[in-house]
């Protein structure tokens, strides 16, 4: 974890000498010994629950889209046949999904970040939590998330769809 971050900041700085993977590990072991390998752990733990909250939408939505075709169906008697439109609504229920799952477990991004940065004054979730909203207000919390937003939106969307996809083919 703390190895890409000693990378990245490598990368970026004109005139710093490149620094290879065991150098960096070399660096972090002496800086933070073994723990430094693990900062931001705590954080990543909590990014968790967006994925539990993004799942439990899904279905939900999933479920309702299911329940208002099987009721259209049933006033024409039609039979249920899967459509693009289908693949769609998909998309967008998962598009949604993420938006309100990643709105409210954003912040454990932002300490992550700020877990992972060197020499810095963040030593766990909690402390670090409390010292961005002390310090920056509760707006510092979701700073970055429009960016976030639009690399993630579109990715779980075409995942999804590609899931329910699968998912169709194979069971024929």
């Amino acid at each position: 974890v703390q190895f890409f971050r000693v990378i990245s900041r490598s990368h970026g700085n004109r005139g710093e000498k490149r620094m290879g993977a065991f150098e960096c590990v070399r660096k972090v072991y002496q800086t933070d010994g073994l723990r430094g390998f693990y900062r931001g752990m705590s954080a990543s733990y909590a990014g968790i629950s967006e994925t539990v909250i993004h799942f439990v939408i899904y279905e939900s939505i999933k479920q309702k889209l299911l329940e208002c075709k099987t009721a259209s169906m049933m006033e024409t008697d039609e039979e249920s046949v899967k459509e693009a439109s289908d693949f769609v609504r998909m998309m967008l229920a998962a598009a949604t999904s993420k938006t309100c799952a990643t709105t409210v477990a954003y912040p454990h991004e932002v300490v992550r970040t700020r877990l992972r940065e060197e020499g810095t004054k963040y030593r766990s979730f909690f402390q670090t939590l409390s010292l961005i909203v002390q310090e920056e207000g509760y707006g510092s919390l979701y700073r970055g998330l429009t960016t976030h937003l639009v690399r993630q939106i579109p990715n779980t969307a075409i995942m999804m769809a590609t899931y329910e996809l699968v998912v169709y083919l194979l069971n024929g």
